[in-house]
């Protein structure tokens, strides 16, 4: 077997948060919802980069749950990225916070969560931090938390 590459993630929810959701992705990843499968046993939706289908959203869980009671390993979801600047000055208008890190090798990195509390991390070219991201800055993330 080989492994081309990652198809696609999928973002578990509540059907109340597909519309949230469905917007987040669309104002600040740019993806667009497309063709889904009709005969799918969840209500979903799936979200496009150009053609392909890059996150599957399905609505499986009781209203809350992925936001109290999930406890899964899966940390956060990288983006290649390109335009640092445009991306964070969207961010600030749309008031979504977020964590930043310039590691020399790794990129510049913004952090944020989508509304049921998916990290997604934008990396960018270490040439595109900001000023104010010196060269070694670690987002808060970076501490080990305790059980």
């Amino acid at each position: 077997m080989k492994i081309d590459r990652i198809h696609h993630l999928n973002i578990r929810c509540a059907p109340d948060d597909l519309a949230a959701i469905e917007k987040f992705y669309a104002d600040v990843v740019g993806l667009q919802r497309g063709h889904r499968p009709p005969n799918l046993r969840n209500q979903g939706i799936w979200l496009y980069l150009g053609e392909h289908p890059i996150i599957h959203v399905t609505a499986r869980c009781a209203q809350d749950y992925v936001q109290s009671d999930h406890r899964g390993s899966v940390d956060h979801v990288a983006f290649q990225s390109r335009g640092a600047a445009e991306f964070l000055e969207k961010l600030g208008r749309m008031n979504i916070a977020c964590d930043q890190q310039n590691v020399d090798g790794a990129g510049y990195q913004v952090f944020v969560r989508d509304p049921v509390g998916t990290v997604l991390e934008f990396n960018f070219p270490n040439s595109e931090a900001p000023e104010s991201v010196a060269s070694g800055t670690l987002a808060p993330r970076q501490t080990l938390t305790a059980p």
